[in-house]
């Protein structure tokens, strides 16, 4: 047996994380900082490609908030770069070109800024308010901020809001509800509890946790499903059977954390989620894209992201429970991650390994970066 697999989980942790913070500080803000931004706009670009420059794609609503949400990261992360006015720029660029009048952001533009898709869609508007909550901490403009983040929060609630308490997904109800657009507004909500004044973030936490539990969680399996029709069934077909070990990490990471705005068993469903996860949605040491309800394999593939929320997942488990099986579990889920960093040019990332243990060789999007920052920020806090 080598020498590193001899090392304790926590020794695995701190080496994996030094190599991680190396990579981000030196690397991956440098390069994103200079071709992940329009130098003329401040706005963010949509992906890079394999060579380090940005491609000419339209860019997605979510795209800004998130890059604005990996940068305000980057000061506390040791990188030494103008995250101010990085944050500024992208801040009013967005605003600008996504916010339409009536408050809500618009899903596309093209590289000029001109728009591509009218649409508001939850998931765009939830990651907004993340953005929000990330700049206001770095910028120190947290009243500010909340106001703006609070008029998104009442546009939402009159244009989402259900009659049974959920959000629809778009403007326009389709009959069938998410899982997934409701975990990105308890994410943002639980970042606005963090620093805002408004109670009323709370009380979005806990009406959003207790959803999970009643809506989104099976009781028999205690999976957590993506697609639900107007009677909360699983949506007809194979959606309604799609269970992403990636999710299952993700919602278990927020209700720990929304754990002290809930009364319900939170901890108890969070765990069952990444046993669930850890034993049915990771084959080959990373966690593939999809199982079906009965935990067979849907989507052998695995995007680079379902990593990240593994690390996340098994940080906070550890740290609530103090069991050492989860310390193990991060410093495996940590390691997955460095295959999909070992780009030509040091900063990128491939974003889906085959079943085989190929990564494929395509563009970098940029909406990954959230992700990777996240599991780092976790790992560096997690000392």
């Amino acid at each position: 047996m080598g020498t590193f697999e001899m090392t304790s989980p926590e020794t695995k942790l701190s080496a994996l994380r030094e190599q991680l913070i190396g990579w981000l500080v030196n690397s991956a803000y440098p390069l994103w900082a200079q071709q992940g931004i329009d130098a003329e706009s401040g706005g963010f670009v949509e992906t890079l490609g394999q060579t380090g420059i940005g491609l000419p794609h339209p860019r997605r609503a979510r795209i800004h908030p998130r890059q604005i949400y990996a940068f305000a990261q980057a000061p506390a992360l040791g990188w030494q770069g103008d995250v101010r006015r990085i944050l500024v720029r992208g801040n009013d660029y967005f605003l600008n070109h996504y916010r339409r009048p009536d408050g809500l952001f618009r899903s596309l533009v093209d590289v000029h800024g001109s728009a591509l898709d009218e649409r508001a869609a939850l998931y765009d508007q939830a990651f907004v308010l993340l953005g929000f909550a990330a700049a206001a901490r770095v910028l120190e403009s947290v009243g500010d901020f909340e106001r703006h983040a609070l008029d998104l929060r009442h546009a939402i609630e009159a244009r989402f809001r259900s009659a049974d308490g959920a959000f629809h997904s778009g403007e326009t109800p389709d009959g069938r509800f998410e899982s997934n657009p409701h975990m990105h507004l308890l994410e943002a909500c639980l970042a606005w509890s963090e620093i805002g004044a408004d109670p009323g973030w709370a009380g979005w936490v806990k009406d959003i946790a207790d959803l999970a539990l009643r809506r989104f969680i099976s009781p028999s399996s205690g999976a957590l499903g993506e697609f639900f029709a107007s009677d909360w069934q699983p949506a007809p077909g194979v959606a309604g059977r799609i269970v992403e070990p990636g999710h299952q990490f993700e919602w278990a990471w927020l209700l720990l954390r929304s754990s002290s705005h809930h009364p319900g068993p939170l901890r108890e469903a969070a765990l069952r989620l990444i046993a669930i996860g850890e034993q049915f949605g990771v084959h080959n040491e990373v966690a593939i894209n999809a199982l079906l309800d009965d935990f067979s394999i849907h989507d052998a593939n695995a995007r680079f992201w379902p990593q990240t929320e593994r690390v996340k997942a098994a940080l906070l488990a550890a740290r609530v429970t103090g069991r050492a099986e989860y310390l193990e579990m991060a410093a495996a889920a940590v390691a997955s991650l460095l295959p999909y960093l070992n780009t030509p040019v040091p900063g990128l990332w491939f974003d889906v390994r085959l079943p085989s243990g190929e990564l494929v060789d395509a563009h970098a999007p940029a909406s990954t970066f959230y992700h990777l920052v996240g599991a780092i920020v976790a790992l560096s806090t997690a000392r």
